[in-house]
């Protein structure tokens, strides 16, 4: 795996957490699921080829199924339970998988490009049924339900005004950080056996796998005893992953999500109101903050979330806005200049900065607090007080 040595410094820190127990989450085939070897297309084909080997997919769904990998055993007993359960709450189904609507395509597009089984975009579904803002009574929080431990063994951070749980993209990159990592380094990349992990614990797994050896049995998923809900765990995951195969064939309609992500990451280089960014962007507030629910003091720092997830249409226009409004840099690095936003006043303006209004006020020459977009005003390398 391409992603494998980028991650190696982390994976014995990660392990010796996960071995005690401390990296167990909330939630607690005969053929073992292995991570695949990273492989291009043959150097056979030319790049019009490739092309057309890979038709382009025509919604979220169809997207998944073409990264699915695994055998969904939908002889086994566990699984064909949880796929009639499924299927006697078609509306239930539905709900959760329109509650997918903003994440689904995002997250696939993680899976692709680290060859990862589709069957674990579906993980979210079990863990928290898609709601980025979940809680459960043991403490775990958010769309992949990590408990405080694991949050921090994994460098999720949790302070003032940002919980990294709740933040969709640092969470899911977590979460696959997590699976691959346990999948490596305990079960030679058997992705099944690192589920169970992701719900039980690697200490719990360990034990039932050398258990199961020990009586001259497969070490696989299939042939361990776990607690009841980590039996439960990878069933329903397979059940869920049939019925998204064939919805038709279940009787299960699925909302149409379109195969292009519908949020997009932009990066951010100053603390920013989530309503700030909202005016720039003609947006509700309310969208942001939907988006991001890990800003749980409504405000963007780079120091602690780099990024803020957008609606994608509205990308290149909050960055350019991003841009603008971001202090350019005098060649002789002593003041910076601020270009004026829809919705700015002289005291946001200071606040922002870290100076006070009469300092701003001073150092532009101006006598009353009108500014006009777009006007350009000077700003001190630091506040004229801390001199």
């Amino acid at each position: 795996m391409i992603h494998r040595t980028a991650r190696r410094q982390t994976i014995g820190l990660v392990a010796s957490f996960a071995l005690t127990g401390t990296l167990a989450l909330a939630t607690t085939t005969s053929q073992a699921t292995t991570i695949p070897p990273h492989s291009g297309a043959p150097a056979s084909h030319s790049f019009w080829e490739v092309l057309q080997l890979e038709p382009r997919a025509s919604d979220a769904w169809e997207q998944l199924r073409g990264l699915m990998q695994w055998d969904h055993h939908t002889e086994d007993p566990r699984v064909r339970r949880w796929i009639e359960h499924y299927r006697a709450s078609p509306h239930n189904v539905r709900e959760i998988t329109e509650r997918a609507r903003p994440w689904l395509a995002w997250i696939n597009a993680q899976l692709q490009q680290r060859d990862l089984p589709g069957e674990i975009a579906l993980v979210p579904f079990i863990e928290s049924s898609f709601d980025p803002q979940a809680r459960s009574h043991r403490g775990a929080a958010g769309m992949w339900q990590f408990m405080p431990g694991t949050a921090d063994a994994l460098g999720l951070l949790r302070q003032q005004g940002y919980d990294g749980r709740l933040d969709v993209a640092a969470s899911t990159r977590a979460a696959l950080d997590y699976i691959e990592l346990q999948a490596e380094q305990w079960y030679d990349g058997d992705i099944e056996l690192s589920l169970a992990a992701y719900n039980a614990g690697a200490g719990t797994v360990n034990r039932a796998r050398n258990a199961a050896l020990s009586r001259g049995e497969r070490g696989d998923y299939w042939n361990l005893d776990l607690p009841g809900e980590t039996m439960q765990y990878l069933p329903k995951l397979h059940a869920l992953a049939a019925i998204i195969a064939d919805p038709e064939a279940h009787d299960i309609e699925l909302p149409a999500i379109d195969v292009t992500p519908a949020i997009a990451e932009v990066p951010v280089e100053q603390t920013i109101d989530i309503a700030r960014l909202a005016d720039m962007a003609g947006l509700r507030q309310s969208e942001l903050t939907a988006l991001n629910p890990g800003l749980t003091g409504g405000q963007v720092h780079p120091g602690t979330a780099d990024v803020v997830l957008v609606p994608s249409e509205h990308e290149t226009v909050i960055q350019a806005r991003l841009n603008d409004a971001t202090p350019r840099r005098s060649t002789d690095g002593g003041t910076a200049e601020y270009v004026v936003q829809q919705g700015d006043t002289l005291s946001r303006i200071a606040s922002q900065h870290g100076i006070s209004v009469d300092e701003l006020r001073r150092y532009n020459g101006l006598q009353g607090d009108i500014i006009q977009v777009g006007q350009s005003l000077d700003m001190p390398a630091q506040s004229l007080a801390s001199r």
